[in-house]
């Protein structure tokens, strides 16, 4: 099995998370979206990644891929709660908001700060759910936690100094714990 995958996207980061925590043993490519190889544009016309080639077919979406890899291994039932609403909320109004952000030059029609507070709509949505429970659906992780975290790990980036101090201590620590674990770290580091 082959996964093509890119280091920074989060789309690819929660991919290899849940390959990896499922222990799904996977040869990944780390390929340079410049320059896309031909053989994943072969089974994946649309050219993004993640793409998992299997033997019996192409998985081009990673929160497919997830449940795909944890439909093979679960050992801590992360699929037991699959709050779909809440991943659907991130990867798209939250995910728009998160580019505009990132990218504001590029979106001159309103300030950077407008882009950042239409973000900050999902984390108060976090924040509260984090007031009640430790992970995001309750008292152990799930896969939206994995499939939220690198999306609000690439916000936190945006600007360190602000999130540091944002009305948000909650999900600061929560993106501090994902982020320190010894998954995230495994599936970051850089190919040898």
């Amino acid at each position: 099995m082959i996964l093509y995958s890119f280091r920074r996207c989060p789309y690819a980061m929660r991919a290899r998370m849940a390959l990896r925590y499922s222990g799904v043993p996977v040869q990944i490519h780390e390929v340079s979206l410049k320059a896309k190889p031909a053989e994943m544009l072969a089974v994946s016309p649309k050219g993004t990644v993640p793409v998992l080639v299997l033997e019996d077919r192409v998985i081009d979406e990673s929160l497919d891929i997830m449940r795909w890899a944890l439909a093979c291994n679960d050992p801590d039932g992360w699929l037991a709660v699959d709050d779909e609403g809440l991943i659907s909320i991130n990867d798209g109004v939250f995910k728009q908001a998160l580019n505009r952000y990132k990218y504001a030059d590029r979106y001159p029609e309103q300030p950077m700060a407008y882009y950042r507070n239409q973000g900050c709509e999902f984390l108060q949505v976090m924040e509260s759910r984090l007031d009640v429970a430790q992970w995001l659906c309750g008292e152990r992780i799930s896969l939206a936690d994995i499939a939220i975290a690198p999306f609000i790990r690439q916000f936190r980036g945006v600007d360190p100094d602000w999130f540091g101090q944002a009305p948000y201590p909650r999900v600061r620590a929560w993106i501090e714990t994902i982020i320190e674990s010894e998954l995230f770290t495994s599936i970051m580091a850089r190919p040898a």
